[in-house]
C-alpha cells in the first residue's frame, strides 16, 4: 500500500462501548487496516459508552474509507461522522482580509476614510508615484490564474483552481510578508487575459502568473511585462528555474562536480522545462537535451512553436536521438516536469556513476524514487514525503519580497541567478549531503536571504 498522508486525513467519530480497551481495538483496527494514527481523543463519557474521535492519515479516498468502515465492524461500535480534514481546512476558503489600522473612534474613521482620505487621493492625482507609498499597492500581489493547467490536474476551470490559489496566497504572507489575493478570470482568451490584468494592474505591486497553459502563457506574460511598471512572474517556469538551479547547484557540490562538465536531460519542454533550460544555460550548463514526449527534440520538425523552437535551435550540441530513455544513457543530470512513470530503475541505471536525479511530476514521479536512489548518487521530487523536496514556495515569496522592495519590475536572469543562489546557500557546508540539498520550506532564513539578494541584484541591474 502507498504512504499514507495528512493530505488524506480524516477524524472518525464513533460511539464505543464503556469497556476496557475499547480505545485500544480502536486503535489496533486503524493500524490493521494500513492507517497512521495520529490521535485518539475521548470527547464523551457517560456510564453506558464513550464518544471518541479517531484521527489517522489514510493514502488515498478509498483508503480513508476502508479505515473507517474496519472501525465500523468492531463489535458494539457505531461510527457516527467521518470528517475529511483537509475539506474542513478549506471550509470558507483559507485567507482573510484584516485591517491594519485601528477605527475605535471619530478621529480614527476621519483619518482612514472621510474626509482625511481625499487629501491622499488627492495626493496621489498630482503624484502617481505615490500609489506604491501610500496604497497597498506598496506590499501587494495578484495571483492569475485562468485554471488551464493546474499542477497534476490539468484544465479544471478558475474555480475548481481558487483552493490553489488561496493556498499561494497564503504562503505569500506566511513566508514573505507579502498580501497577495486570487484572481481566477473565466477566460482563455489571451487578448482578454492581458487587458484584464492591465486594467487592474494599478491596485497590485507585482502579477503572479499562476497555472496557465503553455504556450499561452507565455504570451501572457511577455506581453504584460511590455505593458506594466510592476514584477510580472510566471511562477510554473521561473519558481520552477529558481529552485531547480539552487538543488542543482548544491547536488553538484555534493557530487564534486562542475556545470560545464555534466550532462543535463530535461523530460518536459512546457513552461517549467523551458525556463529551467534557459535559466541553466544562463549559469554555464552548456550540455542540455530537452526531451517531448517522443524524445529528444527534433530541430528538423516543423510547426514548432517560438518556445520549443529555441530549445531545438539552443541545446543538444551533441545531437543525441531517441527516446527519453535513450538520452539518459551517458548523462549525469536528469531533471522531469513531465508526466509520471516515464522511467524505471534500470533506466537510471544506465546514467554516469554519481547521477542526479529530479523527477518533479506530483502527485506522481517520472520514476519511483526508490528505484532511482538504487543507481543515483542524488534523487529529489516535489513531494513532501521524500527527501530532497523542491518546492516553489523557498523561492516565489521572497523573490516578490525582494522585487517590492526594490521598487523595480524588471525580471532577468541575474535577479533569478540570485535567487537560487541564496536558497543554495542557505544550506551550510557541515548540513550539506546527498538527502540535503535545499533547505526546509520551514526554514525562516530562506525568504529574506531571497530578498536580500534579488533586491541587490534588482537594483544593479
Amino acid at each position: 500500500m502507498a504512504s499514507t498522508s495528512p493530505g488524506y486525513s480524516i477524524t472518525v467519530r464513533v460511539q464505543a462501548p464503556p469497556t476496557m480497551g475499547a480505545t485500544a481495538d480502536l486503535a489496533a483496527a486503524v493500524l490493521a487496516a494500513g492507517g497512521a494514527l495520529t490521535a485518539l481523543d475521548v470527547v464523551e463519557s457517560k456510564p453506558d459508552g464513550i464518544v471518541v474521535d479517531v484521527t489517522c492519515n489514510a493514502s488515498d479516498a478509498d483508503h480513508a474509507d476502508q479505515i473507517s468502515d474496519a472501525i465500523a465492524q468492531l463489535p458494539g461500535v457505531t461510527v457516527r461522522k467521518v470528517s475529511d480534514r483537509t475539506f474542513l481546512l478549506h471550509l470558507g476558503g483559507k485567507i482573510e482580509i484584516q485591517s491594519k489600522v485601528p477605527l475605535k473612534h471619530r478621529d480614527d474613521l476621519s483619518r482612514a476614510y472621510t474626509p482625511g482620505v481625499a487629501r491622499v487621493c488627492l495626493a496621489i492625482a498630482k503624484n502617481p508615484a505615490d500609489a506604491r507609498r501610500l496604497t497597498i499597492k506598496r506590499n501587494t500581489v495578484a495571483v492569475v490564474t485562468d485554471g488551464t493547467a493546474v499542477l497534476g490536474l490539468g484544465d479544471i476551470g478558475p474555480a475548481a483552481a481558487m483552493p490553489v490559489m488561496e493556498g499561494k496566497a497564503a504562503l505569500f504572507k506566511h513566508f514573505g510578508g507579502v498580501d497577495a489575493w486570487p484572481v481566477v478570470l473565466d477566460t482563455k482568451d489571451v487578448d482578454q487575459i492581458v487587458e484584464i490584468v492591465r486594467c487592474i494592474a494599478p491596485g497590485y505591486g507585482g502579477i503572479n502568473l499562476e497555472d496557465i497553459s503553455a504556450p499561452r502563457c507565455f504570451e501572457i506574460e511577455r506581453r504584460l511585462k511590455e505593458l506594466l511598471d510592476i514584477p510580472v512572474f510566471h511562477d510554473d517556469q521561473h519558481g520552477t528555474a529558481i529552485v531547480v538551479l539552487a538543488a542543482l547547484t548544491n547536488a553538484l557540490r555534493v557530487v564534486g562536480r562542475k556545470p560545464a562538465d555534466v550532462k543535463v536531460v530535461v523530460s518536459g519542454v512546457g513552461a517549467a522545462g523551458h525556463a529551467i533550460i534557459r535559466l541553466l544555460a544562463a549559469q554555464g550548463y552548456g550540455d542540455i537535451i530537452g526531451c517531448d514526449r517522443h524524445g529528444a527534440v527534433d530541430p528538423a520538425k516543423p510547426g514548432m512553436d517560438e518556445f520549443r523552437r529555441w530549445i531545438a535551435d539552443n541545446t543538444n550540441p551533441r545531437g543525441v536521438r531517441g527516446t527519453l530513455a535513450q538520452t539518459l544513457v551517458g548523462a549525469d543530470v536528469f531533471i522531469g516536469v513531465s508526466a509520471p512513470n516515464l522511467l524505471t530503475g534500470d533506466d537510471i541505471a544506465r546514467m554516469n556513476k554519481g547521477a542526479i536525479v529530479f523527477a518533479l511530476a506530483n502527485p506522481d514521479p517520472e520514476v519511483d524514487p526508490f528505484a532511482a536512489a538504487q543507481h543515483a548518487a542524488i534523487v529529489a521530487t516535489g513531494r513532501s514525503d521524500y527527501p530532497n523536496q523542491i518546492n516553489n514556495v523557498l523561492a516565489f515569496p521572497g523573490f516578490f519580497r525582494g522585487m517590492l522592495d526594490a521598487g523595480t519590475h524588471e525580471i532577468n536572469e541575474q535577479t533569478m541567478i540570485a535567487a537560487a543562489t541564496a536558497i543554495a546557500d542557505c544550506v551550510s557546508a557541515d548540513e550539506l549531503n546527498a538527502n540535503y540539498i535545499v533547505p526546509s520550506v520551514f526554514d525562516a532564513d530562506v525568504a529574506p536571504a531571497v530578498a536580500d539578494a534579488v533586491r541587490k541584484a534588482a537594483l544593479s541591474s
